[in-house]
């Protein structure tokens, strides 16, 4: 499938900003899943240069500086990528799918012994922190010896059924515990939940940020900019003769090798959210702020 991805972020300032310095993760990733074909990044007022770069999670990254006065900003990426779907093979150990106390136990710290890289992502994060109620939530899809993928999708199943959907019923500082005790919210609050319910049980799992093509209800016509980010998770599934991140969608209740789908485009992984945040900046100026997104992905 190859999927065209139009991203326009326009930002209106009160008073004007002087200097600021931007970070954005908005270059779709290569993965087996997918191929980035062309990635295009301008700005208005427009950056002198551009700079491109990794950043600790492999992501792709670019910065740029605006030193002079503007009262607003405006940054449009245009990507092509081309997706596949991966065939999905559960039993990828000789001894059938691993369980998740065993893949829990590969992340129990030994002396002398080299950490897992992924490792990483076991760990507590400000937006997917460790607690009781997380995994006491948990706990009932977590049975003993019970294979990793299967507990993990019965839990995103879960998300997917006790959790409403509601768009502005939250924010990025809402707490993931609030979300669980309150059970509505959007995307990104799924995942949150979702990985702080794995991480609460000694699990590695990562946020994953990028888009889902949608569709139109029936009889109306598709509008651009009608589209937005999308926000799932990634879990560590270890094992012979390969290891491999397994990504689960608790908002669509959609799974699947390093991908839900070929309908899906990966931008960026890390710990939570903060990681990724497609558009972050130091401004100068600027106190307060209008933010209005339009993205488009649409199949060519």
């Amino acid at each position: 499938m190859q999927l065209r991805i139009t991203h326009d972020t326009h930002y209106r300032y009160t008073p004007a900003v002087e200097t600021a310095q931007h970070v954005a993760h908005l270059h779709p990733a290569h993965t087996p899943c997918q191929s980035c074909m062309s990635h295009d990044l301008k700005t208005e007022p427009a950056a002198l240069e551009v700079h491109n770069s990794l950043d600790a999670f492999g992501n792709h990254r670019a910065y740029w500086a605006l030193p002079s006065t503007h009262s607003t900003l405006r940054v449009l990426t245009q990507s092509l990528v081309y997706t596949r779907e991966l065939p999905i093979d559960e039993s990828n150990t000789a001894g059938g799918p691993i369980t998740w106390e065993a893949a829990r136990d590969l992340f129990v710290y030994h002396t002398g012994q080299a950490s897992e890289p992924a490792s990483a992502f076991v760990f507590g994060s400000h937006h997917a922190p460790v607690a009781p109620a997380f995994a006491q939530y948990a706990q009932s899809s977590f049975t003993p010896d019970r294979p990793l993928t299967e507990a993990v999708r019965e839990l995103m199943q879960r998300i997917h059924q006790d959790f409403v959907y509601e768009s502005f019923s939250t924010d990025v500082s809402t707490p993931a515990l609030t979300v669980l005790q309150q059970k509505r919210g959007v995307c990104q609050d799924f995942a949150h939940v979702m990985l702080a319910c794995l991480r609460s049980l000694g699990l590695a799992a990562r946020y994953v940020s990028g888009y889902l093509l949608t569709q139109s209800l029936p009889g109306q016509e598709r509008l651009v900019g009608s589209d937005a980010s999308h926000a799932w998770i990634s879990v560590f599934v270890p094992g012979e003769p390969f290891e491999s991140w397994h990504d689960f969608d608790p908002t669509n209740n959609r799974d699947g090798l390093a991908s839900p789908g070929q309908d899906y485009v990966r931008l960026a992984v890390g710990r939570d959210f903060a990681d990724v945040s497609p558009l972050r900046g130091v401004l100068q100026g600027g106190t307060h702020h209008i933010l209005e997104v339009g993205v488009t992905v649409e199949q060519i």
